[in-house]
């Protein structure tokens, strides 16, 4: 008999909530990992408060969201540490039940520690992000205090910039905005 390991998101839908976990869909193989660490979530924290403050002052209209569920097919679901979806991509993909039905304009992640997960947050994502048509993939690394911004370009993404904390994060997806790198790691300890 043969048993099949490839998953659907209705699969999913017994596993417990407020578990302390995070499941994640690629093509059809479930990834789970804890909940992130307090310093983690401090860096996604203030990378979602720099997009929202941009997103209101700049009138985009547009959604950022720390950890939303976006789901792209029966066998694709994420969790991204960031998204931000511009207004037309927020009109057309949030459903009224809270999740998001397509790809953002923007995913960010934020580095864990373990092999495991720096594979899935440098090799697995960015190759899932640019099939969905991600626009641009952030990886903050809070170890090396920088970020590797990837930009879609074709079907795969280029590495446009690898940004020390000295650096302005700018991006042709988000008219006007201007980050210093460090803002992100600024509640860490030093």
């Amino acid at each position: 008999m043969l048993v099949s390991t490839h998953l659907t998101v209705a699969a999913l839908e017994g596993l417990p909530e407020n578990d302390g976990k995070r499941y994640e869909l690629f093509e059809g193989e479930l990834h789970v990992t804890t909940q992130p660490s307090v310093e983690h979530q401090l860096v996604a924290d203030a990378v979602c408060r720099e997009l929202y403050l941009w997103n209101r002052k700049h009138g985009q209209g547009g959604l950022t969201v720390s950890a939303p569920g976006v789901i792209l097919a029966n066998d694709e679901a994420f969790a991204p540490d960031v998204v931000w979806y511009s207004a037309t991509r927020r009109a057309s993909y949030r459903r009224p039940e809270g999740k998001f039905y397509g790809p953002p304009d923007l995913a960010v992640e934020v580095l864990s520690k373990g092999q495991k997960n720096e594979q899935r947050d440098r090799v697995l994502k960015p190759a899932r992000y640019a099939y969905w048509g991600i626009n641009e993939y952030w990886l903050v690394d809070r170890f090396a205090r920088n970020v590797v911004v990837h930009r879609l370009t074709g079907a795969d993404y280029a590495i446009v910039a690898t940004l020390a904390a000295t650096a302005t994060l700018t991006s042709p997806w988000l008219p006007a905005f201007a980050c210093v790198v460090g803002e992100f790691f600024a509640d860490l300890a030093e």
